[in-house]
């Protein structure tokens, strides 16, 4: 990156709609933070999940997932069980530049209160939300607050572009707009 981080993130983001919407400063009072931050962009969860049951006694199998695996909850907090999981989606909207490669990391503020966040790589020209990965490894109950900051994402400009991007391979998740459940190409 040319230039400095933020600027980078501010230019793509304001320029060629990289992430939408786009918060250009850090916002971070009496909330887990969102918005440019140093050297990347803290996403917001959005108020949609789907949190993971045994109700069900269902096995998980991600060439043929279930529904009956998981309960729908739409609200400002998000109660994630013990030991338990959760899929949600970003707030933001991402449309990944042809030499960009981005990695996700969950935030510290979550992470030091045993709540794990994943998330993979988004590839180059990848178009979407993000489904976002949640898991409670603690005994007890995990709120998790909506339109706050759940992650970090790192930008990493090639020098020149991919040979063969995401949009190029018609990735099975491009375009998703919702929690995207775990689908195999058939």
């Amino acid at each position: 990156m040319g230039l400095k981080a933020d600027s980078w993130i501010r230019e793509k983001s304001l320029k060629e709609k990289m992430i939408e919407p786009f918060e250009s400063g850090q916002i971070g009072s009496n909330v887990v933070s969102y918005g440019v931050s140093s050297y990347g962009y803290d996403i917001r969860v959005g108020t949609e999940f789907k949190i993971f049951t045994n109700v069900n006694s269902t096995v998980v199998d991600p060439k043929n997932f279930e529904d009956r695996n998981i309960v729908d909850f739409v609200g400002d907090i998000c109660i994630v069980p013990p030991n338990s999981f959760a899929l949600a989606r970003t707030v933001e909207y991402f449309r990944i530049p042809k030499n960009v490669l981005a990695i996700c990391l969950g935030k510290s503020t979550y992470a030091r209160c045993g709540i794990i966040v994943n998330v993979t790589p988004f590839e180059p020209e990848f178009e979407g939300h993000i489904t976002i990965e949640i898991s409670n490894t603690t005994p007890l109950p995990a709120k998790i607050y909506a339109n706050e900051g759940i992650a970090q994402v790192l930008f990493f400009e090639g020098d020149t572009p991919c040979e063969v991007t995401y949009k190029d391979k018609a990735g099975k998740y491009q375009g998703q707009t919702g929690i995207t459940l775990p689908r195999i190409l058939k």
